[in-house]
């Protein structure tokens, strides 16, 4: 709260808890200061109704929330040891990839070799998801409607979501289909 009467122009709340943090970062969005924060949720459309959970209002989220990000770390192949590999059909049938979106791609992974402690893999990288907020959105916040019907939404939308950055960035040799499909949250009834 103190940090409101010192007029700042950004604030950044480092994790967003409780009804308490949760609500003063809502009051300081609606009266005009940029806020981010952290939430822990499985994807972005989730943030809405855990922010409601908590015990804020689904008014006060309707109106203050502007873009919601969710990330998620996946690992990098070996630059070192990358071959070309085949595409397991069990990971294309879970991220629904068809065999003509494959055409002119060149899967990847990792050999494993004494640069990458012979994983196959060095380094991570993120994959995002990025929901903005719109009239239909604020509309299924305000109404408390399920994260399935908002998430649907989002992507009606064009939300870009966390699979489909990972199917893109293993699309582009920097990571795995199977890295995508074990950290990536996918709604099964889609």
């Amino acid at each position: 709260r103190s940090m409101l009467r010192q007029a700042p122009n950004v604030i950044l709340v480092g994790e967003i808890r409780d009804k308490e943090t949760a609500e003063i970062a809502v009051q300081a969005a609606l009266t005009g200061h940029l806020v981010f924060s952290t939430l822990h949720t499985n994807d972005a459309p989730s943030a809405i109704t855990r922010l409601i959970d908590i015990g804020v209002k689904p008014f006060l989220v309707a109106s203050a929330v502007q873009a919601i990000m969710a990330q998620r770390l996946v690992r990098c192949i070996c630059e070192q040891c990358k071959e070309p590999a085949e595409p397991d059909p069990k990971s294309m049938m879970l991220l629904k990839i068809k065999p003509e979106d494959m055409k002119g791609i060149t899967l990847y992974k990792g050999r494993g070799c004494p640069n990458c402690s012979n994983t196959g893999n060095r380094g991570r990288t993120g994959v995002f998801e990025l929901m903005e907020m719109n009239r239909e959105l604020r509309e299924l916040a305000f109404k408390q409607k399920p994260v399935a019907e908002i998430r649907k939404q989002a992507k009606m939308s064009g939300m870009y979501t966390l699979e489909q950055d990972g199917i893109r960035k293993s699309f582009a040799g920097t990571t795995t289909l199977e890295e995508v499909i074990k950290n990536t949250a996918r709604d099964e009834s889609e």
